[in-house]
């Protein structure tokens, strides 16, 4: 069965820079389990995943604009602390963190931190790198209307409701 749109692709991935440093990697887990033609990962990802099938090996270069975007450096915010989504023991420069923002929280990396303040840089941590995905299909069937419906995979690897 090839990837098309509604079906459920279960994949496993290694994510790295394209100097080749480790991002990400799901092969000693399981297999992510996504919708395809739904918005669930990355545009052109999903697009160099179509028509494969089952058991097939595909590496793809994203570059930066491609990915996330490119680096916009007046994205420096200081944000209150109380806006962060989530407990923090201790606030580091380099963190990634979530922040409340007028269109629902958002991943920021802290710059500095403060007593009551954060400076976050609003780029997404990924932003301006062009990324490696190694991709192994390791299963694709066909969705059932319930997640067509909810626009996402269900069962493992997939969204629990």
């Amino acid at each position: 069965m090839k990837i098309t749109k509604d079906k459920v692709v279960s994949i496993h991935y290694r994510l790295s820079e394209e100097a080749g440093k480790e991002l990400e990697n799901n092969r000693d887990g399981l297999p992510m389990a996504y919708l395809h033609g739904h918005n669930n990962l990355l545009e052109a990802l999903e697009t160099q995943l179509e028509d494969l099938e089952k058991g097939d090996l595909k590496s793809v270069t994203l570059q930066a604009h491609e990915a996330y975007g490119t680096r916009k450096e007046n994205a420096v915010q200081r944000v209150p602390i109380k806006h962060l989504v989530g407990k923090y023991k201790r606030l580091l420069p380099g963190m990634v963190v979530k922040v409340n923002t007028d269109r629902g929280a958002k991943n920021a990396s802290i710059i500095k931190a403060g007593k009551f303040n954060v400076d976050l840089d609003m780029n997404h941590p990924l932003a301006g790198k062009t990324l490696v995905f190694d991709i192994e299909v390791m299963d694709v069937r066909d969705a059932t209307d319930e997640e067509v419906q909810h626009g996402h995979a269900h069962g493992p690897g997939g969204h629990h409701h």
